[in-house]
């Protein structure tokens, strides 16, 4: 027995919403732009854990990732604020949009303690993995949200 709830991610008005801006295409393309970046910004990250080696090119990746990540954050927002009427935490992703918060901070925490020298560069890795642990487990309720909405749609029966 299905035990989900029989309500549907959007509401046929808010589905329209979401075709209809551009929006939705902006952040079909900052997603894999980001997992992208993030992946090769791991490798780094781990290459210079075990190593030692390569500092520079590991700081580099995970200002960019954060970079993708704020891009990423701000087009979602407009895109939430287009198809639900609210920049943030609208119910259908209220949870997602939490986690979201979490993930912000660890980038941003990564960010002032580049700027201020706070950690050393052992630490600042670790805290970029800490980050991007946070950011897996997001994407992954956003994946999970898409198939959702997808799965919604063959479910619908036609008027």
């Amino acid at each position: 027995m299905d035990t989900r709830s029989a309500t549907p991610l959007y509401t046929p008005e808010q589905r329209r919403r979401r075709d209809a801006t551009r929006w939705t295409l902006v952040q079909g393309i900052l997603a894999p732009v980001q997992f992208a970046i993030f992946l090769t910004s791991l490798g780094l990250v781990l290459h210079f854990l075990q190593t030692g080696r390569g500092e520079t090119a590991a700081t580099v990746s995970i200002v960019a990732k954060t970079l993708a990540l704020y891009a990423i954050m701000v087009t979602g927002c407009i895109w939430e604020k287009a198809v639900f009427g609210r920049y943030l935490f609208a119910p259908a992703f209220f949870w997602e949009d939490v986690f979201s918060m979490a993930v912000l901070a660890l980038h941003t925490a990564w960010l002032v303690a580049l700027a201020t020298g706070w950690l050393d560069a052992r630490q600042m890795m670790m805290l970029a993995l800490a980050a991007y642990a946070t950011y897996v487990i997001n994407a992954t309720q956003f994946l999970l949200k898409l198939r959702s909405a997808r799965l919604d749609m063959t479910r619908e029966v036609p008027a």
